[in-house]
């Protein structure tokens, strides 16, 4: 227990502002860095490789689609977290890390349906059909806006951190739709062929880019991730500073 403790400690000193600020300050850099590093060597290899035998150039999509869907999930999963820290032990920075997290998520949703599309054509002959995984998606990509838009309207930023947090965890229905929609319907997506029993479906000639700019993109996120907290973090504190003097100057009055 003892062992445990400093983590602890470490993770509860995050949930002061001014901590949470110093330490994203220290950290975005190094996590900016390791993003271009990252996204020189995916580039690299992305156009290293030759064209898949049948999907010729078309396939280097993947390299963008994957990933921005992928994003897309996790982005929405990060805000249910947020939700639950926000209801459940009223988190300081839960709220924000929420509110941050759902303009990153909804480019990368708007990011993977269209590179689905551009994918799609010259594969299924068509940018766009209704099937369960790409209606599952667009889905998620309303419930981003939907969410945007209410903490946009509201003017109560401790309501609407409770009203968008509930809706949050409704809405994380939608993530196992999207992920095993390929299993439960008949759609034109191919199952799972990266994490599966049996090992990965893919070339390792096309893998290592693809983990290559995953992990890049991945990585982008967290960095814009803690920057749009940060800014988020600053904004709040001006508005109450603006409040505080509105208060002040009709006291004076």
């Amino acid at each position: 227990m003892s062992d445990l403790s400093p983590s602890i400690t470490r993770f509860s000193d995050l949930a002061n502002p001014t901590r949470f600020l110093a330490w994203a300050e220290r950290l975005i850099p190094w996590l900016a860095i390791a993003t271009a590093v990252l996204f020189a060597v995916g580039l690299y290899l992305c156009f290293a490789t030759e064209g898949d035998y049948q999907q010729g150039d078309t396939v280097r999509i993947m390299y963008l689609h994957v990933p921005a869907a992928w994003l897309s999930m996790m982005g929405y999963t990060i805000m249910s977290i947020s939700a639950i820290g926000s209801l459940v032990w009223r988190h300081p920075l839960a709220d924000v890390s929420a509110k941050a997290a759902a303009p990153l998520g909804a480019a990368f949703t708007l990011l993977a349906l269209v590179t689905g599309s551009l994918w799609g054509k010259p594969m299924w002959g068509t940018y766009w059909v209704w099937d369960a995984r790409l209606t599952s998606v667009f889905v998620l990509f309303l419930m981003y806006l939907g969410l945007i838009a209410l903490n946009r309207a509201m003017d109560d930023p401790a309501k609407a951190a409770r009203v968008s947090a509930v809706l949050i965890l409704v809405g994380f229905v939608n993530i196992p739709i999207i992920k095993f929609s390929v299993d439960w319907w008949n759609t034109l997506h191919q199952p799972a062929s990266i994490l599966r029993a049996g090992g990965s479906a893919i070339d390792p000639e096309f893998l290592w880019p693809l983990f290559s700019m995953a992990l890049a993109f991945t990585l982008l996120f967290f960095t814009l991730h803690l920057m749009a907290m940060r800014n988020e973090i600053w904004r709040r504190r001006v508005a109450s500073q603006r409040r505080l003097a509105a208060r002040m100057a009709a006291r004076e009055e």
